[in-house]
């Protein structure tokens, strides 16, 4: 867990940009109970098995899969991987709704943090990346280091 500015914390899902091609991204609000706020204040929160699915006949976000700890002074208060709803613009939404369509393409959670006091997910479009793939960027990215760090030794 990372710390933001003032303490708030800003849990990342560093896994979503390693397995996901992150084509877009959109900031949602969550629908929270009261102990959930205080377990995502206190970092205790697993974004990594998390999704994000298109529903309902009026397009509605549901974030599935996030583990949110029960907060200890509170037990039994929320269930920790429940659903929760995604508060966005119904244009936006079906936006997404139309490019989850196509194969390969997912809906991630990147991000959780707090910004003016409510928390907020950002989500991001991901079509999902191959082994292949993925050692392709692994070593693009050690290839980048090398040169960076041939250019720092020549300076």
């Amino acid at each position: 867990m990372a710390r933001g500015r003032a303490g708030t914390p800003n849990i990342e899902n560093r896994r979503a940009r390693h397995d996901y091609e992150i084509l877009d991204s959109l900031e949602c609000g969550i629908a929270l109970l009261g102990s959930e706020v205080k377990s995502i204040r206190a970092g205790k929160v697993s974004l990594a098995e998390g999704y994000v699915v298109v529903e309902g006949s009026p397009p509605r976000l549901t974030l599935l899969g996030v583990n949110i700890a029960e907060y200890p002074p509170a037990p039994g208060a929320h269930e920790p991987t429940r659903s929760r709803r995604l508060l966005a613009h119904r244009r936006e939404i079906e936006k997404l709704a139309r490019q989850v369509d196509q194969k390969g393409m997912t809906i991630v959670p990147l991000r959780i943090y707090f910004k003016e006091g409510f928390a907020k997910v950002l989500i991001g479009l991901g079509r999902g990346r191959g082994k292949s793939d993925k050692r392709k960027r692994i070593a693009e990215r050690e290839m980048q280091r090398d040169i960076d760090r041939a250019m720092t030794r020549r300076r």
